[in-house]
Order: C-alpha cells, then structure tokens, then sequence
C-alpha cells in the first residue's frame, strides 16, 4: 500500500534535526519565469536555508529564458546556471527533462528536491513534505507532492492533464501506481542514488518518467507522496495542454511495451512530440569526475 504522508507533519525543526549530517539540494527549472520565480527562492533561501538549515544548496537551472528570470533568481539567493552550458555533449535542447537531468549534475545534496518556479503562494511546506520523509524514513526513496489545484479561481478544477490523461493512463498500464494523486508534480524529492541509476526523460515526461523508472528499477514500495495543501500557478489554455498530454500518452504507451508507428492520423497531433531521453548519470563520465 503506498504511504502517505502530510507536510504538516514535518516541520522545519524536525526535518533539520533528521538530516544527522545528511545535505539537502534544491532544483527549480526555470524558463520564462520572471514574475515568480523569485518568490520561490526567496521562501526557500530565506526559511530553509538561513533560519532554519534544512537546505544546503538552491540551484535554478535557466532553460533559455528571453526575461529575467536568471536576474531574478540571483537576486533572491539562488544559484543559476544556464542549461545548455551543462553536459552540452549529451544535446543543448530545451525542456524540464533536460533541466533538471542537469540540475542533479551540478548539485552535490545526499537529497534532491525539486520544485517548479511558476507557483505562486509558495510555501516552506512545499520542500518540507517531499523531504521530510526521506530523512525521517530509510525505506523511503522517492516523494511525490500531491494537492488541490483551482483553474479561473475553481478550486479542485485545475490540473487537467493530470485528470484527464495522466492518471487514467496510469490506472490502465501501471496499476501499482495508480494511488498516486498527482503523478505529473513538480514537487519531488528523491535520494541522489536513485537519481543517478534511472533516465531522465526530456520535457513534460520527466515527471511521470521517474515514477514508472524508479518503481520498476527500486520497487513501488519504495515510494510515498505527501498531501502539500493547496498549489496555485499559471493556467495554460487548452491548445498549449495538447503537446504535454501527447507526451504523457506516448511515454505511458513506450514504458509499457506498446509499439508506436510515429505516423499520426488526420485526428491526432499532427507532429507528435519525439521522446528524448538523458542517460542515468551514474553512467556518465562527466559526472562520475564531479560526484
């Protein structure tokens, strides 16, 4: 049965005594996040890091951004580096996949956390809930978030990816995750081993991809998710939903075993998105020289 766990279960002082000398890094993907992204780093750098030392280290990973989102992070504390400057041999394309397959890279925390940089209303608890339980819990190894969401101010109507594709597909192909309420969240945490032995799928499936990787290569009883109350960020409108939902589909179709011609009828996304894939860092020589 999955575990489930509640952020306010896990607060700053007991989530810093649990580290015994453990390190905890922060990744946020960013690209074109200006009006936000400085909120999040600032609860993270100032709550987390400063007052209470649950964080060790903050990373934004700038995808590409045309605004100011990497000024922004700097001046709120975090540490930005450009996407395409990192492991630049594997590919320079764009896409959260890519980001934060680079973000573990260029950290060093025994714990990984990561987080969107679109939220708004962002709170401490939105780390504290995916880490908490991998520092209080040794069989413990990924965190998902879970919340409510709202679209046009509709609170429980938002994530329709999620609602419509997502977890329809994984009640279909992937049964052992179907408990999982949010399996599209930014919001995870993960140990730095686990990280290292699975791949990271380019763009929007990178999400799903570390659940159904991690699962099959650690065992599903070694996941939890933790409820992290209520998330608000940008809604996006429908025709800029149907590249991520065809990348959800297609990754949940490939990961079990469906062979896919490429060649989509008149009714369907006409250029359907191709898959990429970053290779498992732990095989990587780059980053066996840094680790």
């Amino acid at each position: 049965m999955l575990r489930s766990f509640d952020a306010a279960d896990f607060p700053a002082e007991r989530v810093a005594a649990a580290k015994r000398g453990r390190t905890v890094s922060v990744v946020i993907p960013a690209r074109d996040e200006g009006a936000t992204v400085a909120g999040v780093v600032g609860v993270i750098r100032t709550e987390l890091m400063k007052r209470h030392g649950v964080v060790d280290e903050l990373v934004v990973v700038d995808d590409g951004s045309t605004d100011g989102t990497a000024r922004e992070a700097a001046a709120a504390g975090a540490d930005v580096v450009t996407a395409a400057d990192v492991l630049s041999e594997y590919g320079t394309e764009h896409g959260k996949g890519q980001a934060l397959w680079r973000g573990v890279h260029v950290t060093g925390g025994d714990i990984v956390a990561f987080c969107d940089a679109d939220v708004t209303g962002f709170g401490a608890g939105f780390v504290l809930g995916v880490v908490g339980p991998l520092l209080a819990y040794d069989d413990v190894h990924l965190v998902k978030g879970f919340y409510r969401r709202s679209f046009q101010g509709q609170p429980g109507e938002g994530g329709r990816v999620t609602e419509l594709v997502a977890r329809p597909l994984v009640s279909l192909l992937f049964p052992h995750l179907a408990a999982f309420l949010q399996p599209l969240a930014g919001e995870c945490a993960a140990r730095r081993e686990v990280l290292e032995a699975v791949p990271f799928v380019g763009g929007y499936g990178v999400d799903l991809g570390l659940l159904i990787d991690v699962a099959d290569r650690f065992g599903a009883g070694c996941l939890s998710q933790c409820d992290l109350g209520q998330r608000d960020h940008r809604n996006r409108p429908l025709a800029e939903l149907r590249p991520q939902a065809a990348v959800i589909l297609r990754l949940g179709l490939q990961r079990a075993g469906v062979a896919l011609s490429g060649q989509p009828g008149p009714s369907v996304e006409p250029h359907p998105p191709r898959l990429v894939e970053r290779p498992p860092l732990a095989g990587v020589p780059a980053y066996r020289k840094t680790a």
